[in-house]
């Protein structure tokens, strides 16, 4: 699995999901019109949340923004 997993959730919300599963989170951002990118830092982490989320978990072709560094607390 990749490090990368497309959420429909909100950035907020990916961020206290991984903080439950102890999931190290390299990169996230926003999608449009819905959802978040969120990088972990392995692969395990990423595929702990993607289970929590399942059927959330975005498959297909995504819209992301311009980057734009964020800090996560």
């Amino acid at each position: 699995m990749s490090r990368a997993v497309n959420i429909d959730a909100p950035v907020d919300a990916v961020i206290a999901m991984s903080a439950k599963h102890n999931a190290a989170i390299s990169a996230i951002e926003p999608l449009q019109p819905r959802g978040t990118r969120v990088v972990f830092m392995n692969a395990d982490d990423a595929a702990v949340v993607a289970r929590a989320y399942g059927a959330r978990v975005l498959n297909g072709a995504i819209t992301r923004e311009p980057w734009k560094q964020r800090s996560v607390d």
